[in-house]
């Protein structure tokens, strides 16, 4: 039976380290057929414009290339940064609704997963304990 829709994974699951948030808030561009760009690409679900940030993954046991991710977000408006920490260009944030899809990159031929991420909504971490 293959998959028809993304697979649904708790955000402490995919990201037990934490993720934080680099970069800022980008629109995703639609292309049609002949390489033209057509303004923003829109959710086939919710028909929501969708956005994207870059995520880097707090693992330390993340290999080299697969620390930096990039999550999708559908929405009406553009999703609000959470707040850098102490100044850093690091964003602490926790994805509700994350879901997974994998896939075979073009070109990449058999043998090599990758992984797309969508996400309801992007918060602020809540502070960890001993936190000031």
């Amino acid at each position: 039976m293959a998959l028809k829709s993304a697979i649904p994974v708790d955000f402490d699951t995919f990201f037990p380290y934490g993720a934080y948030v680099v970069g800022e808030v980008e629109p995703v561009v639609k292309w049609s057929e002949d390489g033209d760009r057509q303004g923003q690409d829109l959710d086939k679900v919710t028909g929501h414009p969708i956005w994207r940030v870059r995520v880097i993954d707090a693992d330390p046991e993340a290999r080299k290339g697969q620390a930096e991710l990039m999550v999708k977000i559908a929405s009406v408006t553009e999703p609000q940064l959470p707040p850098e920490l102490n100044g850093l260009p690091f964003r602490p944030t926790v994805f509700e609704g994350l879901s997974v899809t994998p896939y075979v990159p073009e070109g990449q031929g058999r043998g090599r997963v990758a992984y797309s991420l969508r996400a309801r909504v992007m918060k602020p971490a809540p502070k960890s304990r001993g936190a000031e």
